[in-house]
């Protein structure tokens, strides 16, 4: 149990960061900070009037910026809405255990391969997050796949000839694709 530790310690430090929680300066405590925690995620799931209408907390925020990369790239904005709500709930400060940064998650070798100088830059994530699975769609011509591609990488898809078998890849899949039916559904 206690090894862990290690895991789930650095899962309450991302959350926290996600959340905003601010600790004194100096090294943190061997164990987590819950009042600081709990009040933060108790704050976090009240709902609110953007997260209760089914479009992601603060989406209006990066309606132009997604607008924007969605001309560049012919994406859809309703799909990339519903990939950056997947992928951070629209919070461009979100980093992930793995080292995905940003809205739409970019890891630092994609980011480089697409030409984002700034993975925290908001417009340059979104564009470079739409040009990434502009050429999943490109290559694998069908929605699911390009973003089980986006998920689990195009070589994945490839090898198992459709949605890897993996639980969370195929569980992005789905709820990207109801995310995506929400927004069209709102209209």
């Amino acid at each position: 149990m206690l090894s862990r530790l290690p895991t789930t310690m650095a899962r309450i430090a991302e959350i926290e960061a996600r959340l905003g929680v601010v600790h004194a300066a100096g090294p943190q405590p061997a164990s987590p900070r819950i009042g600081g925690f709990a009040q933060a995620l108790d704050a976090a799931q009240r709902p609110s009037a953007a997260s209760s209408s089914g479009t992601g907390r603060g989406s209006a925020a990066f309606d132009a910026i997604i607008r924007d990369a969605a001309q560049a790239t012919g994406v859809s904005a309703d799909l990339l809405h519903a990939v950056v709500r997947a992928e951070s709930d629209y919070d461009p400060a979100c980093r992930s255990h793995a080292g995905a940064m940003g809205l739409m998650q970019l890891m630092p070798g994609t980011a480089r391969s697409l030409g984002v100088g700034d993975p925290w830059d908001p417009a340059q994530n979104v564009l470079g997050g739409a040009r990434y699975l502009r050429e999943q769609l490109d290559r694998f011509g069908d929605v699911g796949l390009a973003l089980a591609a986006y998920n689990a990488g195009p070589g994945a898809v490839g090898r198992y000839g459709g949605v890897p078998p993996y639980a969370e890849t195929q569980h992005y899949v789905k709820r990207v694709q109801q995310y995506l039916q929400e927004r069209v559904s709102a209209r």
